[in-house]
């Protein structure tokens, strides 16, 4: 393996890391993501030199973030560190950043981190830095209706929920409590009918014996989509059982209700016929709708790739690029054949271009295009019901979660990892605790402080060793000085 490694200098010096021309083939991967790991695990014994280059320290299994936002599992569980899953395989090195530049004619990767830039030359590259959430152009919605894509999405979210149960307990008036506990979900997916299930489980179950002055079980939680049916995926029969279920538990669903307004104190949805209603709620939650990595637009720019609407690459049926046989785009960055934005797709991605890289090392046939195989589709209502389809074969209820247990047990990474997990599950399953309850006001209010310093907010390390380090930058003087346009910032109270 090169010995060289990733060091970085400052913004004006950026450093390329030199590798050599020939042996090993140098392969950088960006995206620590199911597509991005199992592509690095996949050429574990390939004679190439691995540079995975990510903007977060560890792989992130992404559909258990619900869990971590309602207090069962706690965020190191479905978030091993990346170095750590990648220990023991000895050409590869990871590399903390994020990639803000793809150079395909110079094949090249830039990364930067506090400042610090870093030029990683590449003889193949696969592209999996995923998707994010996406507002479908209100991206303003955002301040108070979190999406769920990343574990700091999660624990805010966590902070959000169960501090909705401690401010109505000190609040005396009963308009203001039912405001605190009405959560929205926006998205009827698998991720937003989850997450649903869940806020339903812990009000109705876990905490309606913690509070004096309010019944945590008349909390509403509401399902909202413009969509027809719940869980369209996967079919008319097991979106209407999974309808029935949430319903018994306590969710409305609304459906045909599309979101057309979100504040600090409540959401305006219009229904079909074209009314508008509002919806008084301090917790919402944003489950509908993904945008790739702005990279793919980068990479289309440069090959002539066509992209779609959700910016997804549209790629060649091998998963390269028109005209760069050398640059691999997988998961959620790539539009190929409908594909879902799911798990399965990421990791069978990674495999085949491994294969790909490992046949055009050893000088053989390349080019074999991807083919995808179904291994079914799967969510969880609450504890003991889920629905499943694989294949021509539909299912629900507690077979169909005992199911899901197990495969999303395998796909946890590592045996500490898959113990644990199994514990908070029967801790929070079939007894009626969660032991990730904690919540601080970093959480909640973090992303809300990040936004107001300004978009030219950079934290940067200084240029000389004895120097503090400058986390706030010269960006601090820009943060204005009246939150909210009208009055003192200093005392102006904070909205969840």
């Amino acid at each position: 393996m090169n010995t060289d490694s990733a060091h970085t200098g400052h913004a004006d010096e950026p450093v390329r890391l030199e590798g050599r021309s020939s042996s090993p083939h140098r392969v950088v991967i960006i995206g620590s993501g199911f597509g991005g790991l199992f592509t690095a695990q996949a050429l574990r014994k390939a004679p190439v030199e691995i540079t995975l280059v990510a903007k977060t320290t560890h792989h992130l299994f992404q559909p258990l973030l619900y869990q971590v936002a309602t207090g069962i599992l706690s965020e190191g569980e479905i978030a091993p560190t990346t170095r750590e899953v990648l220990s023991r395989q000895e050409n590869a090195q990871v590399v903390l950043g994020e990639v803000t530049t793809i150079d395909v004619k110079a094949r090249t990767v830039t990364s930067q981190l506090l400042g610090r830039t870093t030029v990683h030359p590449y003889d193949s590259l696969v592209v999996a830095a995923g998707a994010g959430q996406s507002y479908f152009g209100n991206d303003q919605f955002a301040t108070h209706a979190p999406g769920m894509k990343s574990i700091d999405d999660a624990l805010e979210l966590r902070g959000r929920i169960f501090g909705m149960f401690e401010l109505a307990e000190g609040s005396t008036d009963p308009a203001d409590v039912e405001r605190l506990l009405t959560f929205v979900v926006v998205g009827a997916g698998p991720t937003g009918v989850e997450m649903a299930g869940q806020i339903a489980e812990l009000s109705r179950r876990t905490l309606r014996r913690d509070f004096r002055s309010i019944d945590p079980t008349k909390a509403r939680v509401i399902l909202l989509d413009a969509a027809p049916a719940v869980l369209p995926p996967f079919g008319e029969r097991l979106g209407e059982k999974a309808a029935d279920k949430l319903e018994k538990i306590g969710v409305e669903v609304q459906l045909g209700a599309k979101v057309v307004n979100v504040d600090a104190t409540g959401i305006e949805v219009e229904d079909g016929d074209g009314t508008r209603r509002r919806i008084e709620s301090v917790c919402k939650v944003w489950a509908a709708g993904v945008a790739a990595s702005p990279l793919g637009k980068q990479l289309a720019e440069q090959t002539g790739a066509g992209i779609d609407r959700a910016g997804r690459v549209e790629v060649l049926p091998d998963l390269t690029l028109p005209g760069h046989p050398e640059v691999f785009v997988i998961g959620d960055m790539m539009s190929l054949d409908r594909l879902p934005g799911v798990a399965q797709v990421a990791i069978q991605g990674g495999r085949h271009a491994a294969r790909e890289i490992k046949a055009w090392v050893a000088g053989k046939k390349t080019g074999d295009p991807f083919k995808y195989h179904d291994k079914g589709s799967m969510a969880t209502i609450s504890r003991f019901s889920a629905v499943a389809k694989i294949g021509g074969i539909q299912f629900s209820g507690f077979f169909a979660w005992l199911v899901w247990l197990a495969v999303h047990l395998v796909y946890i990474i590592g045996f500490k990892h898959r113990l644990t997990t199994l514990l908070h599950w029967t801790v929070s399953f079939i007894g009626k605790g969660r032991s990730e309850r904690t919540v601080t006001e970093q959480q909640i209010f973090a992303r809300a402080a990040l936004q107001r310093l300004g978009e030219n907010f950079a934290p940067s390390l200084p240029p000389k060793a004895d120097e503090a380090p400058s986390w706030t930058g010269a960006a601090r003087s820009q943060v204005p000085s009246q939150s909210n346009g009208t009055g003192d910032g200093s005392r102006e109270p904070s909205r969840v």
